[in-house]
């Protein structure tokens, strides 16, 4: 199945979703907004001209009314973090596009995926603003963070990324927390994995943290990596893959933060729990409500 892709913000962010998703041929039709409209449709026309090497797609620019009709609606709208802002600075200025666009979808018959920072506290703010079902508002959250551990541990091990399984969960930011306890290597606990050393972890999740600050503080913005995780995103969504991902939305308890949940054609369900050791499920504790707080910040602005 193919299927028509809206992505609002066609920035740095924004055009490296499109580009990714055209390349892995999740879309039949690839539709791209901007405030700029003359961005939107200078990137839909620059995108169109490589259609000789990518699946068949249909790319144009549309109004924002337009997306109303897509299947999934990505938000890559909103400013980018500056070398050493916090994703949580960034929050008053991109909540009002946010909520701005949350109100545009309500009643959307489809998937939201948020991808704009601080993407926790903004699929609450969008879920909230368009009164969607929470598992109809994702947030990509800690998949990136994920994928950064995963390839630093592989490097670490001299192994593949695909052979490391591990999960980072919370905020998609400073309080992010990996989940070393259940950390595995080929099957085998990353704990009892020969030369390993438990000491080593504290710097090794402070690495994959301040991963986008040296991205950013290099290059303006991280761009990449984030479109190649909302494509897989698209992916499992497009192809209801049923897969366990660690992605954000609104929990049970109102806040937003990631955990694994299953991804497929109804939007992300909840999973089980992971397996946590006390010191993690208290840095999980402290992650929420790091986030909440922020939630709660905006009341005032």
């Amino acid at each position: 199945m193919k299927a028509r892709i809206g992505i609002i913000g066609t920035g740095w962010v924004g055009t490296s979703v499109a580009f990714s998703t055209l390349l892995a041929g999740h879309a039949g039709e690839l539709w791209l907004n901007d405030q700029r409209g003359d961005v939107a449709e200078g990137e839909a026309m620059d995108l169109a001209d490589g259609a000789a090497f990518y699946p068949a797609c249909d790319v144009r620019a549309v109004p924002l009314a337009k997306m109303r009709e897509a299947d999934i609606v990505v938000l890559a709208a909103g400013r980018n973090g500056r070398p050493d802002e916090s994703r949580l600075d960034l929050l008053r200025d991109n909540a009002r596009i946010a909520a701005g666009i949350g109100r545009a979808l309500a009643g959307f018959p489809g998937i939201v995926l948020v991808v704009t920072n601080p993407v926790d506290v903004l699929t609450r703010v969008v879920q909230a603003a368009s009164g969607l079902p929470p598992e109809r508002v994702i947030g990509t959250g800690t998949l990136l963070d994920t994928a950064r551990l995963r390839e630093r541990l592989a490097v670490k091990l001299g192994v593949s990324p695909q052979s490391v399984h591990a999960l980072v969960v919370g905020e998609h930011g400073d309080s992010s927390v990996p989940l070393w306890s259940a950390a595995r290597v080929g099957g085998v606990a990353l704990r009892d994995w020969p030369g390993w050393r438990v000491d080593e972890e504290p710097a090794l999740a402070q690495a994959v943290r301040r991963a986008a600050y040296e991205v950013i503080r290099r290059k303006g913005a991280t761009n990449h990596a984030i479109g190649l995780v909302t494509a897989e995103l698209i992916g499992c969504i497009v192809n209801d893959e049923q897969r366990l991902l660690p992605v954000s939305r609104v929990q049970d308890d109102g806040i937003a933060l990631s955990l694994p949940a299953l991804v497929g054609a109804g939007g992300a369900r909840p999973a089980a729990l992971p397996v946590m050791d006390r010191a993690e499920r208290e840095a999980l504790v402290a992650s929420s409500e790091v986030l909440d707080r922020a939630f709660g910040s905006l009341s005032g602005s």
